[in-house]
């Protein structure tokens, strides 16, 4: 049988604390971009039970994406949309997805994203990293980014690192490690960026609820502060 909401919510609370998870189950997140990073963000942020999700993608499963996304042969050719909603409710039944299979562009973005407190930039192409940034941090005022950039090849895991680039924007990756021969996007350090983006979504989630929280940041200079 289906575990009841309640349910579900109490063995949560036991991992994570009933104040933290009131917040995070009144929390929404939307994720721009369904690929290696955008599927691996969305899965962490279910299981740890956020509210809602709004996940915005024009792309279906290919053959090619299974390296390191979040998909199986069974939904090769299905909206990521769908496929990647179908997965989360599998696991977290209980949380509002809103889907959009739409390419963002610069004069959809802000419509799209109105409303929306927390944005995870999970695109491919500069180009499109370029263009939902600029419309984050100038037409969308009340919103945090968390993008990326950097996270190709293998190796080197520590050198993947988050940082806080201006008040709403928060860079995760290398920020260096392109696409090159025999250096491609491979699962492990594509997941290891999708998680400091999850991370750090939680913990603007989290801070902004006054809930105190362990760790360090990297700021502006590279150096880590407590």
């Amino acid at each position: 049988m289906l575990p009841t909401r309640e349910e579900m919510k109490s063995a949560l609370e036991l991992r994570h604390t009933k104040a933290v998870q009131d917040r995070l189950a009144e929390a929404s997140v939307a994720v721009c971009g369904l690929g290696g990073l955008g599927s691996h963000i969305a899965v962490a942020l279910a299981r740890c039970g956020i509210g809602g999700l709004h996940l915005l993608d024009f792309d279906v499963v290919e053959l090619s994406n299974l390296n390191r996304q979040q998909y199986g042969l069974a939904q090769l050719g299905r909206p990521k949309t769908e496929a990647l909603k179908e997965e989360l409710l599998s696991f977290w039944p209980y949380m509002e997805i809103r889907t959009d299979r739409v390419r963002l562009t610069e004069d959809n973005a802000v419509e799209l994203l109105a409303g929306e407190r927390y944005i995870c930039e999970a695109f491919d192409t500069p180009e499109a990293k370029a263009m939902l940034t600029d419309c984050v941090l100038t037409r969308l005022p009340d919103a945090y980014l968390v993008g990326a950039s950097g996270m190709a090849g293998f190796g080197n895991s520590n050198a993947i690192v988050t940082r806080r680039i201006t008040e709403r924007y928060y860079l995760c990756g290398d920020g260096v490690s392109g696409l090159q021969e025999g250096r491609g996007l491979m699962a492990p350090r594509v997941m290891l960026c999708a998680a400091h983006q999850a991370n750090q979504v939680l913990e603007l989630i989290l801070k902004g609820a006054g809930i105190g929280l362990e760790g360090t940041e990297v700021g502006l200079t590279g150096q880590e502060r407590v």
